[in-house]
């Protein structure tokens, strides 16, 4: 089994990430200028704009929980800790607090709030894939759902969300065995 990357970026970080892209963006710039002269601002805005992206890409990217065969893995930029398999208790596909369908995992013990990690919230499913972001939360659940069968984690699914799945996402219902 692979592994499955997946994960939600609370949005106190994404804001700290964003501040921190917007200070790289204007220092770089503003390096630019001073060294270089007035002539030089579309230049700075442009390098600015390229350190502020990667530093985005670069955070981003790290912010990620993985799932893999031995344990599941939370990282973020500066920190990284893992959660054993046999911690968790159970998956369920639900509707969190801002109407959004949540898929997360719950867990025994530990510090985690609420005894559960989230993997992967979505807006509801309305309509058929129509784009990527779309195509890749589909593949997302598709990933997380079979690394869940293949450790032997029973998923609780509500009716109205797997219903949606089938129709609009061609997602067939955990088979039964």
């Amino acid at each position: 089994m692979r592994m499955v990357r997946a994960g939600v970026v609370p949005g106190w970080r994404a804001l700290l990430y964003s501040c921190l892209g917007v200070l790289v963006a204007v220092g770089v710039c503003a390096v630019i200028v001073v060294v270089f002269g007035l002539n030089r601002v579309f230049t700075g805005l442009g390098a600015g704009a390229a350190g502020g992206i990667a530093l985005l890409v670069v955070l981003f990217g790290r912010d990620v929980i993985v799932l893999t065969e031995r344990a599941i893995y939370r990282r973020t930029p500066w920190a990284e800790s893992s959660i054993e398999w046999d911690r968790v208790v159970a998956g369920r596909f639900a509707m969190d607090e801002r109407a959004r369908w949540s898929l997360a995992l719950d867990l025994s013990g530990g510090d985690e709030r609420h005894g559960e990690l989230v993997l992967l919230t979505i807006p509801p499913v309305v309509r058929p894939i129509s784009n990527p972001y779309e195509q890749r939360k589909r593949e997302q659940v598709l990933e997380i759902r079979r690394m869940l069968r293949y450790k032997r984690i029973p998923v609780t699914i509500l009716p109205e969300i797997a219903r949606a799945l089938q129709q609009h996402w061609k997602l067939a219902p955990p088979s039964t065995r």
